[in-house]
């Protein structure tokens, strides 16, 4: 079916009914993408297939951020049709992830592809015989090279992952990341677990450390679907919760990566300061990742004066803490010994593998949800979007360090302008949502990490039928792969803290 229409705008957290959506040939829809992603500004922000009655369908949703737009389209390709298309990645190299995951899930060969492996193993993926352990790995011969693998059992005992290590002597040529152990299968569960508490739960589950930014998506997604608007009230008080997780995860990492660099007075001091952030969420909602907090249609925890006071005793001890701690580190020539031009990443690097969130903004690159499309109290209230343009180690230390004294301060004004007078409405009951039909909503939240994207799609009786996460660590990895390059292997650790990727959020 063709269409004059090249694709179809929307906003942010906007329903969009499917037939609305342009239905392209792949060669227009190559063009469009083409098109698009040539222009300043603009970023795909999703790319998936699912399967339907007549085929595979393709969803490609590419942001304006200049506009504030989401530019939609797609393609469908017949169940009898060639399983090979031209690789946009071939041109645009952002684009290799997201065809990378449809040609693993689906057995789409894209052609021309630059780097054409799997992703994360899906426990559904297409062809069950592309198993973990006969993985490609990246190879150069040299009678002087030597290959270093470290994981998936993880010395510090988190998450499983691979870090194959290519090196002349102790030099790092390449470094290459391998995901694909845990086959959690989460965005199938959210179509098998159909009860609105197991998905608002299983939402708050996709990367523990981002409970508030991932369960913010999906209660925003869900809303929209169910034409359920929310108080201003209520809006602010979800952002001071996204911002409160910044805070303490961006704590927490200036004293993880001091652990690394054996400095113990920052480690002690910022991982001390972490510690009443996520207690004071306790405090608010029962949970100190602040699960339980975000619910479709209303709250169980509404924000009160006794909380604010809490929290303005709890930000003083933050501002008067950190900051002295953190002129002292910025200044000692031993930490920048060990993190100025360590791990540096290009800000034509960052624009290339397509990273998102600090990662980007740490190498000049500025992408900020909270400002491109903003979403809940954004809309109404700015926040400052810091960048820096070293991409090192230092940069992404400063970073976090900067983001956090602006989050104080954003957090300190919304509670200074909740009117508790107004009542929130309890959560919306299972019964009383009705999700509209055969439609589409995108929702795009900048959680601490960086840009996180759901999509949810409905069948004809208002039934989710596809599910899609997109977690920031989903393009970051890449950026940790590239800042080992040139380095000592023994920089690995530190590198690797200073972007604290997520494992589950990656692998799906």
């Amino acid at each position: 079916m063709s269409t004059p229409y090249k694709f179809i705008i929307i906003n942010n957290n906007e329903t969009l009914l499917l037939r609305e959506i342009p239905v392209l040939s792949y060669d227009r829809y190559f063009e469009v993408a083409d098109e698009l992603l040539r222009k300043e500004g603009h970023h795909c922000v999703t790319c998936y297939a699912y399967m339907q009655s007549q085929g595979l369908k393709f969803i490609c949703a590419i942001a304006d951020d200049h506009a504030h737009q989401l530019k939609v389209f797609s393609y469908e390709m017949s169940s009898n049709s060639s399983r090979e298309l031209p690789s946009l990645a071939a041109s645009h190299s952002p684009m290799h992830i997201y065809e990378r995951e449809i040609a693993e899930n689906f057995g789409v060969i894209f052609t021309g592809h630059p780097w054409a492996k799997p992703v994360r193993y899906s426990w559904n993926r297409a062809d069950r015989t592309n198993i973990i352990n006969n993985y490609p790995f990246y190879r150069i011969d040299g009678g002087e090279l030597h290959e270093v693998g470290v994981g998936p059992i993880h010395a510090g005992v988190i998450e499983p992952g691979h870090f194959r290590f290519l090196c002349n002597g102790e030099t790092v040529l390449h470094l290459e990341i391998q995901h694909g152990w845990q086959h959690r299968g989460v965005e199938a569960l959210f179509l098998s677990k159909a009860k609105l508490i197991q998905r608002t739960v299983l939402s708050e589950s996709i990367a523990g450390d981002t409970a508030v930014g991932h369960s913010l998506a999906f209660v925003s997604l869900m809303e929209s679907l169910g034409k359920i608007t929310v108080p201003e009230r209520l809006e602010k008080e979800r952002t001071m919760a996204l911002e409160l997780e910044r805070i303490a995860m961006h704590l927490g990492d200036l004293g993880n990566v001091n652990v690394g660099m054996a400095y113990q007075l920052a480690s002690s001091v910022f991982g001390t300061l972490r510690t009443p952030v996520i207690n004071y969420t306790q405090t608010w909602c029962g949970n100190r990742f602040g699960k339980g907090l975000n619910r479709v249609g209303g709250t169980y925890y509404p924000f009160n004066r006794e909380l604010a006071d809490k929290l303005n005793t709890l930000l003083d001890t933050v501002e008067k803490t950190a900051i002295p701690m953190a002129d002292k580190l910025f200044s000692l020539p031993s930490f920048l010994m060990r993190s100025e031009t360590i791990g540096s990443v290009t800000a034509e690097q960052m624009q290339l593998i397509g990273a998102v969130g600090m990662t980007a903004r740490a190498a000049a690159v500025t992408r900020d949800i909270r400002q491109s499309h903003p979403f809940a109290a954004y809309k109404d209230h700015v926040i400052p979007t810091q960048t820096l343009e070293q991409g090192d180690v230092w940069a992404r230390m400063m970073l976090r360090h900067l983001e956090t004294q602006d989050a104080v301060r954003f957090v300190r004004d919304l509670s200074g302008h909740l009117n508790f007078e107004s009542p929130l409405p309890r959560p919306t009951l299972e019964k009383d949502l009705t999700l509209t039909p055969d439609s589409i909503c995108i929702s795009l939240v900048e959680g601490w990490r960086g840009e996180i994207c759901h999509s949810a799609i409905t069948g004809s009786d208002g039934s989710v039928v596809h599910y899609k996460v997109k977690d920031p660590s989903f393009h970051n990895w890449f950026a940790l792969a590239l800042s080992l390059r040139d380095l000592e292997i023994s920089d690995f650790p530190i590198n690797n803290k200073s972007y604290n990727l997520s494992y589950c959020g990656f692998d799906l």
